[in-house]
């Protein structure tokens, strides 16, 4: 299963700040969440790429604003992950303040994919993000990580639990269960992406009218 236009993304470049941004896109989705919630997984397979994100074992090794092109406009953006970060006290300082420009001022960036381990409540950086994002009325998609590392009951419970505080406190957010692993809740975020791409998946031609194209 993969989509037409996720499946495109390539590498383009890593940078610090916004100013070395690319300045030519107009539809840009950024991923982020705390170190070791299963970012980079999530991005390989909504990608259907094996190593498009590198995974690592070291929270925190992505350090830089990461761009994958989908097409000439459009992009996915890998954000450093948060927490924990086993880095030199100044870069880390000096890597938020690049990432809280991108996402305060970027003039592309359309909506935040946050990604949060279902088996835990959302922690304070977490919730930090939700009221920072919703100040600045930038949508949100939570991806509720490693889902299958839980039954579907508890699952169930801890996504309903949160779409209730997401209902009564940040209206702008919304929420799903996410399995890397079993490549669970692929067509739900593929959807969200599309709305904020602003892309239509282009109709299946019928057989009948494949053969008088063919003809």
């Amino acid at each position: 299963m993969q989509h037409p236009l996720y499946q495109k993304a390539t590498y383009l470049k890593s940078v610090p700040t916004l100013a070395l941004c690319p300045d030519n896109l107009t539809h840009e989705v950024a991923f982020a969440g705390r170190s070791n919630a299963g970012k980079s997984s999530a991005l390989n397979v909504i990608t259907s790429q094996k190593t498009l994100a590198r995974t690592s074992k070291t929270p925190g090794r992505t350090q830089l604003i990461n761009f994958f092109t989908l097409d000439d406009h459009r992009a996915l953006v890998d954000l450093p992950g948060y927490g924990f970060a086993k880095v030199n006290v100044k870069i880390k300082r000096a890597w938020e303040a690049g990432l809280s420009e991108y996402i305060e001022k970027s003039p592309s960036l359309k909506g935040l994919i946050l990604l949060v381990d279902s088996r835990m409540p959302p922690t304070e950086i977490d919730l930090m993000m939700l009221n920072w994002t919703q100040e600045l009325n930038l949508p949100v998609h939570i991806l509720l990580t490693k889902s299958d590392k839980l039954k579907k009951g508890p699952a169930k419970a801890n996504l309903l639990k949160l779409r209730k505080l997401l209902k009564e406190e940040y209206p702008h957010a919304s929420a799903q269960l996410f399995s890397s692993l079993k490549r669970e809740g692929l067509i739900e975020v593929w959807n969200k992406l599309d709305e904020w791409m602003e892309y239509q998946k282009p109709e299946k031609k019928s057989k009948e009218a494949e053969e008088i194209t063919a003809t």
